[in-house]
């Protein structure tokens, strides 16, 4: 399930970079985070309530959510024309609890497998803190964030989404 999800937050991310270098209009990007959001709440809803639930799964949930918020939270936003101060402090939120799931990551790490995902996460966190300062802030950062957005979609998400699900990281 892993590749999958990844694989579409890499596709909601670059698209939602290149939605911040202007290249994608505010009505259209919602389109892609509806779906995305969806497809990661219902990731999240199966690890954490299917047959085979346990604390490893629920946290897998509980950490995937944190994509589902925001990717559904930015739909919202597009739709209703809010201004994103409130996403921008869910994003302090995520960024913060990044940061003990990345030292985690890497503390536990056991392959190379583990090694890249604990990178990813601080990337994530990196990204989640650069949204808080471009929505909270009102820092005039947007290229710039759309810039790392987008190269966080392709590293973090669409290639090893890929290669997952081609059996490539096995």
């Amino acid at each position: 399930m892993l590749g999958l999800v990844l694989f579409f937050v890499g596709a909601v991310l670059c698209l939602n970079g290149l939605w911040l270098l202007g290249r994608i209009g505010d009505n259209e990007i919602a389109v892609i985070d509806y779906f995305v959001g969806g497809i990661t709440l219902a990731a999240s809803l199966y690890l954490a309530f299917g047959p085979s639930s346990d604390a490893a799964s629920i946290r897998a949930a509980a950490l995937t959510l944190l994509f589902s918020f925001t990717y559904l939270w930015v739909a919202l936003n597009r739709s209703n024309g809010a201004d994103g101060r409130g996403l921008g402090w869910f994003c302090l939120f995520v960024a913060v609890t990044a940061v003990p799931v990345t030292v985690q990551g890497f503390s536990t790490a056991q392959s190379t497998w583990d090694i890249w995902f604990a990178l990813s996460w601080a990337a994530w966190a990196v990204l989640w803190a650069l949204f808080f300062v471009l929505l909270v802030l009102k820092k005039p950062i947007a290229k710039f964030v759309g810039g790392v957005t987008v190269v966080e979609g392709v590293l973090t998400g669409w290639v090893p989404g890929y290669m997952l699900l081609n059996g490539m990281f096995n």
